[in-house]
């Protein structure tokens, strides 16, 4: 299904943002090399301060900076943590990728497949919406 979405999106005419510091493509780039790092506060820099979360559709998991803080910050202390973009598609102020994310699970190490919706406006991040996929335990 969503997969469909990827196509109809590119096919329509996925147009790539401008590449100044503020547009969505370059804020969600920034926002990932955060991640990545396990920096919080520059993490948090991007977000608006009535950002909110949800898992796709309408299921709200947080909402402004104190909430999502809290979310990633046990997140950020795992030592294996790490995102990869697999595939992205960026149309207006949406920015969709499908990512490839490290992590530790209760039952151990492994990969999550996650695709996130992030709408920017005004240089910071509104919204993210996550399509959650399979968690993948590394082989014992």
């Amino acid at each position: 299904m969503f997969g469909s979405l990827l196509v109809s999106l590119a096919l329509a005419g996925g147009a790539t943002q401008p590449s100044d510091a503020t547009s969505p493509k370059a804020v969600v780039d920034k926002h990932l090399v955060a991640y990545n790092a396990k920096n919080v506060d520059q993490f948090m820099s991007f977000f608006a301060p009535d950002a909110a979360l949800y898992e796709f559709p309408d299921k709200l998991l947080a909402k402004g900076l104190e909430e999502i803080r809290k979310r990633y910050a046990a997140r950020f202390s795992e030592p294996n943590l790490h995102a990869e973009i697999v595939n992205r598609v960026v149309m207006g102020d949406k920015v969709i990728d499908q990512e490839r994310i490290r992590r530790t699970f209760p039952d151990g190490p492994g990969t999550w497949n996650v695709v996130t919706i992030n709408e920017v406006k005004d240089g910071r991040i509104t919204r993210v919406w996550f399509i959650v996929g399979e968690q993948v335990l590394d082989k014992k």
